[in-house]
């Protein structure tokens, strides 16, 4: 059977096919300079048209990224973390006795240990009577096909091992399937076991790097779990906006609305009070 590699493009996404042209004519300059075939001046003249063709090229690709930023604050976000480059790692983490732990298993004992101490799992919750209504959940196929469209291919995989582009690659054949365990898990009120699991990862928010208590903690599940939640999610969304349950000033957690709608909305009213003289 022909197969073909691919490999990864090496350019960062900024590249344009300028620059690409004149990188290539920077190589094979420096090439011919260092068998005698061309002079050093001619090189550093290409280099100086390279250097200036790549940081116009970048300043392009940013203004463009920061014009969409309203749009899609994804993209803005995706630019931010291949500019940051790799994950940071936990040099070193200070226990309760003061004590620095540099060991990767001792590290996590600890990280454990204070997120364990301030997880507090006592909740107030109101009993509601459950209603059968005798017909089972049927998980909608359109929805699920959509969110699996959705779904990114680099998504962090989860202890399960399955990863975002295996439900992406089945395509057509693995929707009947997810749809049958999900339908099979709401109507049994029963989660799989590797569903219950997730993969803790500590982001450092600021302050000492040496102090647990400035890693917040982010955890990575399955992903097959996550694309139920967000079909739930909205099943429950539309039950709130049509029998609207929701205050209108409610803004988090809710599509369309975001911190900057509550701004702006907060603005427009002290505006109005101090218009009206209050």
């Amino acid at each position: 059977m022909p197969h073909k590699f691919l490999s990864k493009n090496p350019d960062p996404e900024y590249y344009t096919r300028e620059v690409k042209r004149l990188n290539s004519k920077v190589r094979n300059a420096y090439n011919k300079s260092k068998s005698g075939q061309l002079n050093h001046e001619e090189l550093t003249h290409l280099s100086k048209k390279l250097l200036i063709a790549t940081k116009k090229a970048q300043e392009n690709f940013l203004r463009t990224v920061l014009h969409n930023e309203g749009n899609s604050w994804a993209e803005f976000f995706k630019y931010v973390k291949r500019r940051k480059g790799g994950k940071e790692n936990v040099t070193g983490l200070k226990d309760s006795n003061g004590m620095l732990i540099t060991e990767p298993i001792d590290k996590a004992n600890v990280l454990n240990s204070f997120y364990a101490s301030v997880f507090s799992c006592k909740r107030i919750n109101k009993q509601i009577p459950p209603t059968k209504s005798g017909e089972p959940f049927s998980m909608c196929i359109k929805t699920l096909r959509k969110r699996l469209a959705s779904l990114g291919n680099k998504k962090s995989v989860g202890p399960d091992g399955i990863p975002g582009a295996i439900l992406k690659l089945g395509g057509e054949a693995m929707i009947p399937y997810l749809a049958r365990l999900m339908d099979i898990t709401l109507n049994n009120n029963a989660i799989p076991n590797d569903w219950k699991k997730a993969r803790v990862s500590p982001i450092y928010k600021g302050g000492d790097r040496t102090s647990v208590g400035n890693y917040r903690p982010v955890s990575l599940t399955s992903v097959v779990c996550k694309q139920m939640e967000h079909i739930i999610a909205g099943y429950i969304r539309q039950i709130w906006e049509k029998s609207g349950w929701l205050y209108k000033g409610q803004h988090g957690f809710r599509p369309g609305y975001s911190c900057e709608s509550q701004l702006v909305t907060v603005c427009q009213n002290i505006a109005d009070s101090l218009d009206e003289g209050g």
